[in-house]
């Protein structure tokens, strides 16, 4: 045991378990920790950016481009609530994340004294977007408390978690312990035997397997062990908007949700790997059928209650269960990549009809290298790309899950690039959602960080004017007052470009790859038809002209 402050606590256990890098905004319920985590010189590295709401944000993108745990820092009450949008994003998109807040002093938590930056309830209010959370109430707390909220990170479903440490146990000194890490931190979920045993009898006698990959496949790192699954029983593998890049969309059995129409009204068995597996805008399933049997693969044993239709759960890491599954099923003696060509065929007719928004999604595919990142923001295009963007690596499609959170992308991308300095990162938004966090330009240039941030400009929230002209017949409130962007870039320092059509975005978008740094290019557009029939909410979004005919039907009959 030694002596020290809360805040050198902090820090000396944050390193030993390998947590470097932070993203936070100091303020003073958090100097006794920033000051430890400077006494500890090169052992961190720092990321200010301007705005709370991006230290959650880059913690996000960090993690789910990197795998590895992102750590973010705010003081208590508005520096938290500033926070919260990131928080929620992460806690949707099963985001491996340590939040660590800030506290007023100890002994008035409560008491309601009108202490600074004092919110009434924000250890619920923390619990809300964390899976746990934790507080220390003295200095020798503080490790233990920071390798369990690691362990839980590392355990069950990967979201994040949240600690709170009161200013005053940040700055008083004590005798501390700190804790070591365990060799083997791995607390994946082992699937139970006579569950796979029972699940592979009923994958082996399917007629018409088929595949459902959640998000989860992606947090828990399965796409190999999805990829030899869906080989051995020449099974589709309908990838959902969260689960993009689980496997390539090159390979012979990947569709998107699209042809995922084709093909899973044919299915007479589904195994739902690492999804909800819900529809976002009614208390119903995602699919159903009476005809259909379901296996429910997933760490938590909710994600196959009602109003899911009941069927055989497997309860376990999708890596750890996928893998158990191949090994207990025999080899398919036949193909149906025929079958999925056919149906990715039936989706790319589809898809191709949504103009200029397929155009802008094929320039972006062929400008972004393979291992490159589109970070895909709440715009016309990006609504697209959640089903027409080719994604060929696992984690390198990256979007707001079911939160939708308008202005995630840029700061998201900003933590991406942090991560990941090598490789190519692009992010793809609105002026609307720009407008969240234009300033973190700044981050963006003091960091020299490696991304193109590309503003579709329509003057205006286009998706509410669309959805709110289609259902009322007007609009209101939906008009924006922009600056001028590339004036903008150009006040930090950073390059830009204006282009108005999508060869001259690829052109540019090439361009700025190539030279490295941060770039923006604004896109000048107009108002662009909806894509939203094709992304998933068929119960609120009518076609606009009729499904074409089902491509599979003669192929099962033949």
């Amino acid at each position: 045991m030694s002596k020290m402050t809360g805040g050198q606590a902090l820090a000396k256990q944050l390193a030993l378990e390998g947590l470097k890098d932070i993203f936070l905004v100091p303020g003073v319920q958090l100097d006794w920790a920033v000051d430890g985590i400077r006494e500890m010189g090169d052992a961190f590295r720092l990321l200010i950016p301007r705005h709370e709401q991006t230290t959650s944000y880059m913690a996000d993108g960090y993690a789910r481009a990197s795998g590895r745990i992102g750590v973010c820092m705010t003081v208590p009450g508005p520096g938290l609530t500033n926070a919260m949008a990131g928080l929620s994003t992460a806690y949707a998109c099963s985001s491996p994340l340590l939040s660590i807040t800030g506290q007023i002093h100890s002994t008035t938590i409560g008491a309601g004294y009108g202490m600074l930056h004092e919110i009434k309830g924000q250890s619920e209010l923390i619990g809300s977007v964390t899976k746990w959370h934790g507080m220390a109430t003295t200095p020798s707390q503080v490790p233990a408390l920071v390798r369990e909220a690691v362990s839980k990170i590392l355990s069950g479903r990967p979201q994040p978690v949240g600690i709170e440490i009161p200013h005053d146990v940040l700055s008083t000194a004590a005798e501390v312990e700190l804790v070591e890490p365990p060799q083997n931190t791995d607390g994946r979920l082992a699937p139970d035997a006579s569950q796979i045993e029972a699940a592979a009898a009923v994958l082996a006698a399917a007629k018409f397997p088929v595949i459902h990959a959640g998000g989860g496949v992606l947090a828990a790192d399965a796409s190999a062990a999805l990829e030899d699954l869906a080989s051995r029983l020449q099974a589709p593998v309908i990838m959902a908007e969260t689960s993009r890049g689980a496997i390539s969309d090159q390979h012979p059995m990947a569709v998107t949700s699209v042809a995922g129409r084709a093909v899973i009204r044919h299915a007479d068995v589904v195994l739902v790997v690492g999804s909800r597996f819900m529809n976002r805008m009614a208390p119903a399933p995602q699919w159903t059928s009476p005809d259909t049997q379901f296996i429910y693969l997933n760490v938590e044993a909710e994600a196959a209650a009602p109003p899911r239709k009941p069927g055989l759960l497997i309860q376990a890491d999708a890596r750890l269960g996928l893998e158990a599954l191949t090994r207990a099923l025999p080899a398919s003696g036949i193909s149906r990549a025929h079958m999925v060509e056919a149906a990715r065929q039936w989706a790319a007719q589809q898809i191709r009809e949504v103009e200029p928004q397929y155009s802008y999604v094929q320039a972006l595919r062929r400008a972004i290298p393979d291992n490159g990142f589109l970070i895909n923001e709440l715009t016309q295009v990006g609504y697209l790309s959640t089903v027409a963007y080719p994604v060929h690596q696992p984690r390198t499609l990256i979007t707001p899950g079911y939160q939708g959170t308008l202005g995630f992308g840029f700061p998201t991308a900003l933590g991406v690039a942090a991560a990941m300095p090598d490789r190519a990162v692009v992010c793809i938004t609105g002026d609307g959602g720009f407008g969240w966090g234009m300033q973190e330009l700044a981050t963006a240039r003091r960091y020299g960080l490696n991304m193109v941030v590309i503003v579709f400009n329509d003057g205006h929230f286009g998706n509410v004017r669309l959805l709110q002209q289609q259902t009322f017949g007007h609009t209101v409130g939906v008009e924006l007052c922009n600056p001028d962007f590339p004036k903008l870039a150009d006040a930090f320092g950073i390059p830009s470009a204006t282009v108005s059509s999508a060869a001259e975005m690829e052109t540019a978008l090439r361009g700025a790859l190539s030279r490295g740094g941060p770039s923006l290019l604004e896109v000048r557009v107009g108002p662009m038809p909806s894509a939203w029939h094709l992304i998933g909410y068929n119960s609120i979004f009518k076609r606009p002209s009729p499904e074409p005919a089902d491509p599979i039907a003669n192929l099962l009959k033949n």
